[in-house]
């Protein structure tokens, strides 16, 4: 089975469920072979890679935390070495910690930034050594870096809206080697952490236009067009796919 993929390499961090399976997942079935890190859910991850083998491509589940700079450049340099080449990165790992401003303590602001912030940068970093022309980087943001609709959002919110930057910044810096970058801010996406049958939910899907949740695969498909051919032109630029939660 050949796609618009065949032949490219593509790591999927925070890869073992939700929207990260999902790209894993859809990139996989264009034609990728495709690994993914993971921090805690060995199970998941290894369900994950049984089934992107099934589909005819190679997979590699990395354990790796976020939160460690050498633990991201060792997983990235492991899978370009046990692939042979790194063509797309999706920055997809992230935490959610939320509450009031006066009650999140260091730890929760020192780990937020750690994951949300600096691991995309680190992961892009180490990423763009092995990156060739053509290669791909999409970052994984949210609907909440341009409303935040609820209280206790301020510092997820900061922490994803730093992804607008580096994305425009690594898209500047790359577009000579033919690298792209781009975001995706995904709004509400039936999940694990945000289930569409939660007990928000019927107050969450009020805000979009469409008054639905996406289903994880909706995102996918999103990444895919940036990571492949056809996103070609596309660099320096944030989708919002979010149901019209921002319109």
């Amino acid at each position: 089975m050949n796609g618009v993929l065949d032949g490219k390499v593509a790591l999927v961090t925070g890869g073992s469920r939700g929207i990260g399976a999902a790209v894993a997942l859809r990139l996989a079935g264009e034609g990728a072979d495709v690994a993914l890190t993971y921090e805690r859910r060995a199970d998941r991850a290894a369900e994950l890679v049984e089934q992107i083998k099934a589909v005819g491509r190679r997979a590699l589940a990395v354990p790796a935390d976020s939160a460690d700079p050498e633990a991201v450049r060792a997983a990235v340099d492991r899978v370009a070495g046990e692939f042979g080449r790194l063509d797309v990165l999706v920055n997809n790992a992230g935490v959610f910690l939320t509450g009031p401003v006066g009650e999140l303590g260091p730890d929760e602001v020192e780990r937020t930034i750690a994951v949300n912030v600096r691991a995309p940068f680190v992961f892009a970093q180490a990423a763009v050594r092995h990156m060739t022309e053509g290669g791909r980087i999409v970052s994984i943001g949210s609907n909440v870096a341009e409303r935040a609709v609820f209280p206790g959002l301020a510092l997820y919110s900061m922490s994803k809206t730093a992804l607008l930057g580096l994305t425009r910044g690594l898209a500047r810096e790359l577009g000579g080697r033919g690298i792209t970058a781009n975001l995706v801010n995904p709004g509400p996406t039936d999940t694990d952490a945000n289930p569409a049958d939660g007990p928000n939910a019927e107050a969450i899907r009020g805000f979009t236009a469409l008054g639905r949740y996406a289903d994880p695969a909706e995102i996918a498909a999103v990444v895919a067009f940036l990571a492949g051919p056809d996103g070609g032109y596309v660099t320096g630029a944030t989708i919002n796919a979010d149901g019209g939660f921002t319109s």
